[in-house]
């Protein structure tokens, strides 16, 4: 189980990285979720996840360690804020330059509508 659990990891951080240096910005914020999926997988399995066990110390001789599920909860948070925000700039850049590459290179693309704008002043 562990080795499946590593496995899985494994692909979800190498995914999320041949994603990252994509030129486009959906595969970048895919690659993003990906890659913070992986991270949260990372701190279940240091946190040693047992079930049945009681979350805090108390009566039982061992228990489960509380830090790495509240660390994973935060992530989730952020993680969804944060990719909330990169699909409304992605679609914000989209609108405005009408093209969504991500490396500043415009490629024979006709002028957005701000440059039109400016030009037609």
């Amino acid at each position: 189980m562990e080795l499946l659990f590593a496995l899985v990891i494994g692909t979800l951080t190498a995914s999320g990285v041949y994603l990252l240096l994509r030129a486009r910005t959906f595969p970048i914020i895919m690659g993003l979720t990906l890659l913070s999926y992986g991270v949260n997988l990372f701190l279940f399995a240091t946190g040693r996840l047992a079930t049945g066990q009681q979350p805090v110390i108390g009566t039982a001789a061992s228990y489960s360690d509380p830090l790495p599920q509240a660390l994973v909860l935060t992530a989730i948070v952020i993680g969804f804020a944060m990719t909330a925000f990169l699909v409304v700039l992605s679609l914000r850049n989209l609108a405005d330059n009408e093209n969504d590459h991500v490396d500043g290179q415009r490629n024979n693309t006709p002028p957005s509508k701000q440059e039109q704008e400016v030009t037609s002043k």
